[in-house]
């Protein structure tokens, strides 16, 4: 069993003892500091939560609420929720901040609490390491009878995100709707379900096929929007002559198309194609992580942008973004940040501009993947054992490549003319991440080889 207490959040297994899983003992533990820290910080008694469809989902929701209400708190509760949505609500309720109930990507036997500020934005590291503190130290004090917090339900922010999407200029439901796209949507059985075929009915969109879209937790294939993990959403898209098909992961905040061949667009082009759109109509600036393609960096640079590289996370992400005013940013993993919506990753709004795209672009899909440059991702891990100095490492290796260009603010990043490999510490695993990145295949796997080998030897 696994527990994970990070700055990202509190993710675990469900089951098993209190020191190595998400147990009602821990969720109440790391909410109540989350909910000491929210008051400490702003006097604000008011915290905003929401889940995906996990089958734990409401169990711990359960457990959270009543928590935060021992505390003193007013829980505002959208129930069935996407991350996004959440990350709307926030400012929109006013609140101090917020829980989103969600493992993302991982399992069903896994969950996680996701912490989220007043501007509904994921906490920083600094702010994390707060709230590691206060749980740690058991700095939080439950409030007296008269003083316990209240409840409501809020369950139509799904609703109010799509209404948000639809007023933004750079989607037309007109063009969508004469479009006459066939869609099928993969939504894990999960809030993806409910969310997408909503979204795309306001878009105009008519044929529509749901493809688990039941949102309870039973999720029919890994919930990563992976190739791998996406063959029945390209099986039936060749069955219904679909002109695509779109998935989602299980909290609705990264995106993945699929062409009407059955063919993937691919993951890391999902952030680069809405780029594209939007930079015809807004140039400007785009970020994304170290990890992620250069392809937007090459769509960019057509616009006379400026693109600029991130640390990995979200949290990274939208730093640089502000930073740098960038008008999109993301990650290759299929998270698309507006910050014209809000910032922070949001497959919703990424299927809206990418519809708008596509129908404008007179393209039909595979067509429209075929006008951005081709590159190949290497993705691999080294799993390293736990007395192994892992940063100590990557010193190694950027000592050992120095007369290249690096990039140290994540790991190392080194750059071979248009090639290039990062490596990076995970946060969760004692293992090191390789990415390696190619205009040829065999090119990318063998770079990535070549470090892997590195490593090995100096272990």
């Amino acid at each position: 069993m696994t527990l994970i207490a990070s700055i990202s959040g509190i993710r675990g297994t469900i089951g098993g003892d209190t020191h190595s899983s998400l147990t009602p003992d821990n969720i109440v533990k790391f909410s109540s500091a989350f909910g000491a820290w929210v008051k400490r910080l702003s006097n604000n008694n008011k915290i905003v939560i929401g889940r995906d469809g996990r089958i734990s989902g409401a169990f711990i929701s359960g457990i959270i609420t009543n928590t935060l209400i021992a505390l003193g708190i007013d829980v505002i509760d959208l129930g069935l929720s996407t991350t996004p949505t959440v990350e709307i609500a926030v400012p929109r309720e006013k609140a101090g901040g917020a829980i989103i109930i969600t493992a993302s990507h991982n399992p069903k036997n896994w969950n996680a609490l996701k912490l989220l500020n007043h501007k509904g934005e994921f906490l920083n590291e600094e702010e994390g390491k707060e709230v590691l503190a206060i749980a740690q130290n058991s700095e939080y004090e439950y409030a007296e009878v008269d003083r316990i917090g209240s409840y409501k339900r809020a369950a139509n922010y799904i609703k109010i995100h799509i209404d948000k999407i639809l007023t933004l200029p750079l989607v037309d439901v007109e063009a969508i709707s004469k479009a006459d796209f066939n869609i099928v949507v993969d939504g894990v059985n999960s809030t993806g379900g409910l969310a997408v075929p909503a979204l795309l009915r306001r878009l105009g969109v008519r044929k529509i096929t749901e493809l688990y879209c039941k949102p309870d937790g039973r999720f029919p294939h890994n919930p990563e929007p992976l190739p791998e993990n996406l063959s029945s959403l390209s099986s039936e898209i060749r069955i219904k002559s679909a002109d695509l098909g779109i998935a989602v992961d299980p909290d609705v905040d990264r995106l993945a198309f699929v062409c009407g061949n059955g063919d993937m667009f691919g993951e890391e082009y999902t952030l680069v194609a809405i780029a594209d759109y939007v930079l015809q109509n807004n140039p400007g600036n785009t970020v994304s992580n170290l990890s992620s393609t250069r392809a937007l960096a090459d769509v960019t640079a057509k616009y006379k942008g400026i693109y600029t590289p991130s640390a990995v996370g979200e949290v990274n992400v939208v730093a640089k973004m502000k930073e740098t005013s960038a008008v999109i940013g993301g990650e290759g993993n299929g998270g698309v940040i507006y910050p014209e919506l809000h910032y922070g990753r949001d497959a919703l709004v990424g299927i809206a501009l990418f519809l708008t795209h596509l129908a404008k672009s007179g393209k039909d899909i595979n067509n429209l993947r075929q006008k951005y440059p081709n590159y190949f991702i290497s993705k691999n891990k080294v799993v390293i054992n736990q007395n192994v100095d892992i940063e100590g490492i990557i010193s190694k290796i950027k000592e050992l490549y120095k007369k290249y260009p690096i990039n140290d603010i994540d790991g190392v990043r080194i750059e071979f003319d248009q090639d290039w490999v990062h490596l990076r510490k995970s946060n969760t695993e004692s293992i090191i991440r390789i990415y390696a990145e190619s205009k040829s295949q065999n090119t990318s796997e063998n770079l990535a080889k070549k470090i892997i080998s590195d490593i090995k030897g100096m272990l």
